[in-house]
């Protein structure tokens, strides 16, 4: 990044701290919806898990999507999906995960894909919701994929946008990082290395200002009060991501699945801190994305090209109408 942009950023940041106090809990940030509070006890502890729960705007369809966020996203960045959903009859309910955004962020928690997913159960069990389709994108697509297969009854589709672990990088020669390693680097965060990585990794190089925004929401957890409580969360998340992969149980998969998948997308976690050699053969995603294809019955990919990492965020019209065209193909659900 050269001054100029450096320039932009700050006083971008600026701004938006002149309107939100930088927060760990995000109490200050808009979400595009009310939200909510399930409280539950959960290891041991009481915790709350915030989310949104859209009604329909249109003629209701009886049918519910679930929205899991990636890592470096919260349900916020889903703004854009939420209303095309409700307006074509969908109820919409967007959690925030435990130790995320304005969820509780606990000191001592064993965090797992199963143990996320076991709390969404939960959420979704107090509200009435009872087979949702599920729409998880990076993160948050290893969450639906580990729900899907630990509640299968419970799902009714599966919708997996630009999903982290179609790879196993352990496995392909990554080496793993302590907790410890992954806090002392989640410390290091700033604005401006949010940014060059998403700009890198997510979207080609390419950006457009109204991507500040969601630099601006994940950078101000950093700071402030409570971010030594981010800091060991994200940490965490990210031994879960590596530690725990799904991809080898894909064909265990029994639900409808879709696949939307932005072919410019790079990311792969450890990248990092793989050899070179393993590096360049880390996060391809065309060719991911028509592996996970074959692997998962009865799957249909659906593939954006020229998009990145967030066709959601990215090209919000082109990605909306994709998505809805594609669920009113899936099987009829209760």
């Amino acid at each position: 990044m050269d001054w100029r942009g450096a320039f932009v950023l700050a006083m971008g940041l600026a701004m938006f701290a002149g309107e939100a106090r930088a927060d760990a809990m995000l109490k200050d940030f808009p979400y595009p919806h009310p939200v909510r509070e399930f409280v539950f006890t959960s290891q041991g502890q009481p915790l709350t898990m915030v989310y949104m729960d859209i009604a329909p705007a249109g003629t209701p369809n009886g049918k519910t999507a679930v929205l899991f966020h990636g890592k470096n996203f919260c349900g916020a960045t889903w703004e854009g999906v939420i209303a095309p959903l409700a307006t074509a009859g969908y109820r919409v309910v967007v959690p925030d995960q435990i130790g995320f955004c304005r969820s509780t962020k606990p000191a001592a928690y064993q965090m797992s894909l199963h143990q996320l997913g076991a709390n969404t159960h939960a959420l979704l069990d107090s509200i009435g919701v009872t087979r949702p389709i599920l729409v998880g994108h990076s993160m948050g697509g290893m969450l639906a994929a580990r729900y899907a297969l630990s509640f299968p009854a419970a799902t009714a589709a599966l919708v997996l946008v630009n999903p982290i672990g179609l790879e196993d990088w352990s496995a392909k020669g990554v080496p793993p990082s302590t907790i410890d390693e992954l806090i002392e680097g989640e410390r290091k965060t700033t604005a401006e290395s949010i940014k060059a990585y998403q700009q890198k990794t997510y979207y080609d190089g390419r950006w457009r200002p109204e991507f500040d925004r969601w630099v601006e929401m994940l950078a101000s957890m950093y700071q402030g009060p409570g971010s030594d409580s981010v800091v060991l969360s994200q940490a965490r998340a990210s031994d879960m991501i590596f530690s725990q992969p799904v991809v080898h149980e894909f064909p265990r998969l029994a639900v409808p699945t879709l696949l939307l998948i932005g072919e410019k997308d790079t990311t792969a976690i450890g990248k990092n801190r793989a050899s070179p050699e393993v590096a360049k053969i880390l996060g391809n995603y065309p060719e991911l994305a028509r592996e996970a294809e074959s692997r998962i019955k009865g799957a249909r990919l659906i593939a954006f090209p020229k998009l990145g990492h967030a066709p959601h965020i990215e090209e919000p019209e082109a990605f909306n109408a994709a998505l809805l065209d594609a669920l009113t193909s899936l099987p009829s659900t209760p």
